[in-house]
C-alpha cells in the first residue's frame, strides 16, 4: 500500500490510498488534479472518505463520484452531498482491497460534525489537528476541540497524522513564540526548514513528535501554561482554559 499526497489550492492535501491498482481518496477538494493522479498511476478510484463539509474538502466529490462510481462515506451533514454511506463514531470502513479498515472517530471542534478515519498507524484527520498546530472553531467549543485533541493524542505514539494542510512552517513559528527553550520544538523546525528548503511535505508526521512540541497538545506543560497565562495577564485553572487562549492567541498571531 501507497499513500500519495496530491496538492491543491496552494496548501491543500487530498490523500491518495492505494493498493492492488485500486484507490481511496481522502478530502478531494478538486476533482481535476485526483483524476490526473488516478491516470498517471493506472489506479480505480473505489472509494472517497470525507471528514468535514468545507468546499476544499468535498468540492471535487460530485464529479469523481460520476466519473468513477465511487462510494462515497462522510458525516451526517445536510451540507455534504452525494454521501453513499454515513459514519459515524463506533463505525468502521473495510474495503476488500486494504488489509485494514477505518475506524470513525467523532471529533467536533473545527466543525460541528467533522470525524477522523484510523486505519492501522494511519490517522486521517482533516483540519482538527494539523502538524504542530489545530484547526480554527468555526462551529465547535473549546471545550469539544480539546476533547477532539486529547482522543487524537491518546493514539499510539507511532501513529502518522495525515492532515488537510500544509501549514506546519506558520505553525512551529507560533509553538516557538509559546515554548521558545522547547529543545524538540527547535529540532523540529530546523528539519522541516530543510524540508520545505527541498520541496517535500512536512506531513505526514508522527504523533511523538506532535506531543513534543505541538502546543495545542501541551497543554499541561508548565512552560505552556506559563506562556498563556502572560498572555492572557490571569491565572487559568484549567487545560481548556489555556487551549482557549493559545487558539485565541494563534487566531492573531
Amino acid at each position: 500500500m501507497k499513500i500519495y499526497p496530491i496538492p491543491a489550492f496552494g496548501d491543500n492535501y487530498l490523500w491518495l490510498v492505494a493498493a492492488n491498482e485500486r484507490a481511496l481518496v481522502v478530502d478531494p477538494g478538486d476533482a481535476a488534479p485526483v483524476l490526473a493522479a488516478l491516470e498517471e498511476r493506472a489506479l480505480r478510484l473505489d472509494a472517497i472518505l470525507i471528514t468535514h463539509h468545507h468546499a476544499d474538502h468535498i468540492g471535487g466529490v460530485g464529479e469523481l463520484k460520476r466519473r468513477t462510481g465511487a462510494r462515497v462515506f462522510g458525516p451526517a451533514d445536510e451540507r455534504i452531498g452525494h454521501i453513499d454511506e454515513v459514519v459515524c463514531e463506533g463505525s468502521r470502513v473495510a474495503l476488500p482491497w486494504l488489509d485494514f479498515s477505518f475506524a470513525v472517530i467523532e471529533v467536533p471542534g473545527h466543525t460541528r460534525s467533522h470525524i477522523a478515519y484510523v486505519g492501522g498507524d494511519r490517522l486521517f484527520c482533516g483540519d482538527t489537528l494539523f502538524a504542530g498546530g489545530c484547526g480554527r472553531l468555526f462551529e465547535g467549543t473549546p471545550e469539544q476541540m480539546w476533547h477532539a485533541l486529547s482522543r487524537l493524542a491518546s493514539l499510539p505514539l507511532h501513529t502518522r497524522l495525515f492532515c488537510a494542510h500544509e501549514y506546519t512552517v506558520s505553525n512551529l513559528r507560533f509553538a516557538q513564540a509559546v515554548e521558545p527553550d522547547n529543545q524538540a520544538l527547535l529540532a523540529r523546525i530546523r528539519r522541516v526548514a530543510q524540508q520545505r528548503a527541498a520541496g517535500e511535505p512536512t506531513v505526514p508526521s508522527a504523533l511523538a513528535d506532535e506531543l513534543a512540541s505541538n502546543p495545542f497538545l501541551r497543554v499541561r506543560e508548565p512552560a505552556v501554561v506559563r506562556a498563556a497565562e502572560a498572555h492572557a495577564g490571569r491565572r487559568l485553572a484549567s487545560p481548556v482554559e489555556v487551549f482557549t487562549v493559545l487558539r485565541e492567541w494563534k487566531n492573531g498571531f
